[in-house]
């Protein structure tokens, strides 16, 4: 798989069992769908906070395309406080995170700065 962003192949590596394609060139992760909730440990919780995710007011980015179906994907926002953006398909194949993005999300539902899974994200990505 190229990465959707930069164009690059991708690597696979495997993550609390999950499959997790990840750009050497710009640190972009894709998460085919579900893969965030068992990578997460909380499926339902992941289901809900991205169920009630609004899309993005104004595009911060250039717009992706999924690397499963090739269509447009939609951005959006995540969280009141410390807002978060993230790439998802619209016909639910999975979601894009750019560098950093998915740390701030696994930080975001709760997991704080110390938990095991941002320390493990932390070391794989560099992050």
């Amino acid at each position: 798989m190229n990465c959707t962003s930069c164009d690059e192949p991708m690597i696979v590596l495997e993550v609390n069992e999950v499959e997790v394609d990840y750009c050497l060139e710009c640190g972009g992760i894709w998460l085919d769908s579900g893969e965030l909730g068992i990578l997460l440990g909380d499926e339902s919780k992941v289901k809900h906070v991205l169920k009630e995710a609004i899309p993005a007011p104004k595009k911060t980015e250039t717009y992706r395309k999924c690397p499963i179906c090739l269509k447009k994907m939609e951005e959006i926002e995540i969280g009141k406080d410390k807002k978060i953006f993230i790439d998802r398909c619209r016909n639910s194949h999975g979601l894009w995170f750019d560098r950093g993005e998915l740390r701030n999300f696994a930080e975001f539902m709760d997991h704080g700065e110390g938990s095991k899974v941002v320390k493990l994200l932390k070391e794989m990505f560099g992050e």
